[in-house]
């Protein structure tokens, strides 16, 4: 099948992305529908927002355009009750001057003739002198709103003096003004009755008119500008957020890291972003304009529309650039939304200063402009702004689109036009496009890996060979150069065999057509890294290196499955990141199908032939089985017109053709893991890599796999990494394990088992069960023995006791140095089985765990003594505790010697793997005498006298150190 390359690929992988990024907007249909609509909402609310200072205002003419002022005729005193916020019983004004007659008489007057109202009595009050008045209202505020002062001076000359209160109030959205209200018709009123009483006419004809000027608005208010910048950004931050929480959990899941080892060019990943996040914007953008136009706030309506759509896109897709580069400082999805909430308090701070002049003014350098303006919000604000002043009155026409290079009506210092906020937008928006891509290619990923700072000015970049070298930690770090790997002779000789080979092979230049995949040397160490202690003056300590895996030679062969088994942490999926390119090898060097991983072009052809189904699940859970296959077979470079059968037949042989079209959120974890399974095995690839493929697997649907597995062989070269085995016996062709980052066996099953198996296992079953008992680890029974001729006659042939006994069964471990035997041995028992009761006789090798938990128990001891790692070992008899190498075996007790026991007394340890796959005391059998002749193992001897000598030398105490002896002399010691 001939996969797709170059430009086609890429536009291939870019609809693919699109697509995917349609579908889960689609799926996520809450999200989507508030950055699309939430508009609708903050333009709701800007519009109540302008309508309540609209109805506040009502009263006045300030905001109107006033051009026939209408004619106000000798207003009338009103009552005490129309004042806002009066003290009832309340009067309508108050007098001095009661000692003159004549302003009694002036006073009754304006009572009686008040226009439209007489004023009662009760609702007046006379005071002698202006001193009494003041005293009066001082006494009692708030319950009259004015009062007349009058002095007689002579027959013709009367004076008077208005007291009011001029401060102006408001209730309810309404405003009162104390001038013309009660000032002014108290003025009328009293200048009227006092010319009617000097001239003697009380009928004198005493009419004052009253019109306010013609005028434009002299004040207005714009929702727009004033709480416009704050909401338009909230209408904003709905698509940063979400964005920018998109990107993030694709890159904290390993979505995009799934996608770049099945061959994904980033070109075509940020142009899909990119692409789906502008027709997003674009839309939103123009719901916005609509929504205000629908509400016609002139800000929408009387500026061109063009104009008022341009700042909206503009703004909203600078923030776009602005997520995709933060995202590059991000690593867990939980932190978008407290990074959204800060941008849009930072934003709202920054756009109050900005309301208030800061930078667009004369006042202001450039520089402080230029650095201003980098920040988004701060060119909304600065936008919307110049758009709602050119629309701040009724007369204003706004901006159209010819004048958008124009100053802005209104704008009286024209720092900064329209036009010039539209290539700010365009330039900052390139400027975090192109900072996002460099970002994510600079800091380091999950996988603590990124290229060079200067990765850019190399011509092998731009070129397509070899511009994209990798490297690890951060970007000022200062690791230097790592420690050399010294070379070990494996102590396996099945290792060193293959190690030589590889050797011969590339000294002699030999690429052998059978070999898929070559490891030489690969090697992975990571850095140490520097610590700081602030409490200690700033003392830095650097860790150690760490040596993930250290030199493995080996080949991989064609049409063959191979397994790497090891515990956790012994280096199988460092090693397989490193072929995989997710990380870049420090040692040595590995060829798929002749590409070297170590070349950027090299891995760039690897990753369209290969498969992998990586440790955990890697998979959207609002897509389909179906759309998952259809996204990483395009992504593959499969031609189009074959997708869909494959993808099909991938569903059909991993048993999900009818969850095809269920999203993978719902499906159990062994659905995911055969979904995993398929998208490995598509594209057809020549290397399928398996990291623990049936985990969670229920038995059927693991069998059904292996089939799978079994049939993918042909044409292939498939690695598996299982914790299964059962699944690495029946799966592999030949077997490697690994341990403390090296190799410590290969081969086939059978050849491990038959090397580093215990030897072969006998399962005698009895005609009839006549008692017995399981032993103790030891093989010491306390009670009654049974089938003694049985164990009588395996003693005396073979020197083995049972390792297990139950009343229908006797379970032995035969060594292999008594394979020489077995063949006399089994004919003799053949001929006596009616004799000794025996139904059945069964004879295996031992387990292929068995070998497993050999290798690792010596690999843990080889750490043990090269590390100097001890444990608590305390006894359940004496309650003593001793320190013990982690992995020995048979433990002797410092200070037990006696007459009877020279040479003290042991234990034996037995140990078990936890979940991270290190050793762990699980009990011990009970103490008995150190055999004669057995020594200590050398090293371990000198590991715990040194450490005993140090404690002494320093004056410490603490648990006694035990002395290791070697488990082969016991076991020749016990076997005799």
């Amino acid at each position: 099948m001939e996969l797709r390359s170059g430009f086609p690929l890429i536009l291939q992988q870019y609809q693919a992305l699109f697509k995917k990024n349609l579908l889960l907007s689609w799926r996520s249909k809450r999200a989507t529908f508030l950055q699309l609509f939430s508009s609708l909402f903050f333009i709701f609310l800007i519009f109540c927002i302008q309508k309540a200072i609209e109805a506040r205002f009502s009263t006045s003419t300030a905001l109107n355009d006033v051009r026939n002022p209408e004619l106000q005729a000798n207003p009338p005193i009103p009552p005490c009750e129309d004042k806002y916020y009066i003290k009832l019983p309340c009067y309508d004004f108050v007098y001095s001057g009661t000692s003159s007659p004549k302003v009694r008489s002036i006073v009754g007057a304006i009572m009686a003739n008040n226009p439209g109202r007489p004023i009662p009595p009760s609702k007046v009050l006379p005071f002698g002198t202006p001193a009494e008045v003041d005293k009066w209202l001082f006494n009692n505020p708030m319950t009259c709103p004015g009062a007349l002062h009058f002095t007689e001076r002579n027959g013709t000359v009367i004076s008077y003096g208005i007291q009011t209160n001029s401060t102006a109030v408001a209730r309810r959205g309404h405003y009162e003004d104390p001038t013309f209200k009660f000032q002014i018709p108290l003025q009328i009123a009293a200048e009227r009755e006092i010319a009617r009483s000097l001239i003697g006419v009380p009928n004198f004809s005493w009419v004052v008119n009253f019109m306010e000027f013609a005028h434009p608005p002299v004040d207005n208010f714009s929702a727009v500008n004033t709480v416009g910048p704050t909401f338009f950004l909230a209408i904003a931050m709905f698509g940063f957020v979400l964005q920018i929480s998109s990107l993030i959990t694709e890159k904290e899941l390993k979505l995009r890291q799934a996608m770049s080892m099945m061959g994904l060019y980033d070109t075509a990943y940020w142009l899909s972003w990119l692409t789906w996040e502008g027709i997003t914007t674009l839309i939103a953008s123009l719901f916005t304009v609509l929504f205000g136009m629908m509400f016609q706030f002139d800000f929408f309506s009387k500026n061109n529309f063009a104009v008022v759509f341009l700042v909206f896109f503009l703004f909203q897709l600078n923030m776009v650039g602005f997520a995709f580069m933060l995202s590059a400082f991000i690593s867990k999805s939980s932190s978008s939304t407290t990074v959204g909430f800060s941008i849009f308090i930072v934003g709202f701070l920054t756009q109050l200063v900005t309301a208030f002049g800061f930078p667009y003014s004369t006042d202001f350098s450039k520089f402080f402009q230029v650095i201003w303006s980098l920040f988004p919000p701060n060119l909304l604000a600065k936008a919307l702004s110049l758009l709602s002043d050119a629309t701040s009155t009724p007369g204003d026409p706004g901006i159209s689109w010819s004048r958008r290079t124009e100053c802005a009506p209104n704008d009286t210092e024209c720092v900064i036009t329209i036009n010039d906020i539209y290539l700010w937008l365009v330039g900052t928006f390139f400027l975090w496009f192109f900072l996002a891509i460099y970002l994510d290619n600079i800091i380091p990923n999950a996988a603590g890996v990124r290229k060079s700072a200067f990765y850019f000015l190399r011509p092998g970049y731009w070129t397509g060979k070899g511009g994209s070298k990798v490297e690890e930690g951060g970007i000022c770090s200062c690791f230097g150069s790592l420690p050399v790997l010294e070379p070990t002779t494996p102590d396996d000789e099945d290792v060193l065999e293959e190690e030589n080979t590889v050797k011969r092979q590339l000294a002699d230049g030999i690429m052998d057509s059978n070999v898929a995949v070559q490891l030489s040397g690969l090697a992975k160490t990571y850095p140490g890294a520097w610590k700081v202690n602030l409490r200690c003056c700033c003392k830095c300590k650097k860790t150690r290196p760490y040596h993930a895996v250290r030199g493995l030679w080996v080949n991989f062969a064609k049409d063959q499955l191979f397994c790497l088994l090891g515990p956790n942490g012994a280096g199988k999926t460092t090693a397989i990141n490193c072929l995989t390119g997710i990380t870049p090898v420090t040692g040595g060097d590995a060829t798929i199908y002749g590409y070297s991983v170590r070349d950027s072009v090299g891995m760039a052809n690897i990753r369209r032939i290969i498969g992998v189904c990586p440790q955990f699940d890697i998979l959207w859970d609002v897509l389909s089985g179906q759309e998952h296959l259809h996204l990483f077979a395009t992504i593959k470079g499969l031609p189009p017109s074959l997708i869909k059968s494959i993808a099909e037949k991938s569903l059909e042989e991993v048993r999900l053709t009818q969850s095809a079209k269920m999203r993978a959120g719902s499906y159990s974890g062994g659905m995911k893991r055969r979904l995993s399974v398929a998208i490995a095995l598509i594209g057809d690839p020549k290397l399928v890599i398996l990291d623990e493929p049936t985990t969670g697997m229920d038995p059927i649907t693991r069998r059904h796999v292996w089939d799978i597995i079994e049939g993918a062989k042909r044409g292939r070269a498939i690695l598996l990494t299982t914790h299964s085995m059962e699944e690495a016996d029946i799966l592999s062709d030949r077997i490697g394990i690994m341990a403390k980052g090296r190799l410590r066996c290969i081969g086939t099953s059978i050849r491990l088992k038959s090397r580093f198996g215990a030897g072969f296992v006998a399962n005698v079953s009895f005609a009839n069960g006549n008692g017995g008992q399981t032993l103790p680890p030891n093989g010491v029974s306390n009670a009654p023995a049974g089938h003694e001729e049985i164990k009588q006659f395996f003693k005396s042939r073979l020197d083995i006791l049972p390792k297990e006994e139950h009343k229908s069964f006797l379970t032995y471990i035969i060594p292999h140095d008594r394979e020489t035997l077995l063949t006399k041995f089994f004919d003799e028992l053949e001929e006596r089985k009616g004799e000794l009761g025996i139904s059945d006789v069964q004879l295996s090798l031992t387990t292929l765990e068995e070998v497993f938990l050999n290798i690792a128990k010596q690999a843990e001891l080889e750490s043990a003594a090269a590390d100097g790692t001890m444990v608590s070992l305390t006894l359940t008899t004496s309650g003593h505790t001793v320190e013990i190498p982690v992995g020995s075996r048979f433990v002797g007790i410092p200070g037990t010697e006696t007459a009877e026991n020279p040479s003290g007394i042991m234990v034996e340890v037995y140990w078990e793997q936890d979940d991270s796959g290190t050793l762990c005391i699980s009990g011990h059998s009970d103490e008995m005498p150190v055999p004669p002749n057995v020594r200590p193992l050398a090293f371990l001897r000198s590991l715990s006298l040194r450490s005993a000598s140090q404690r002494r030398r320093f004056g410490q105490g603490g648990p006694v150190h035990g002395i290791v002896y070697d488990p082969e002399q016991v076991a020749a010691y016990n076997s005799r």
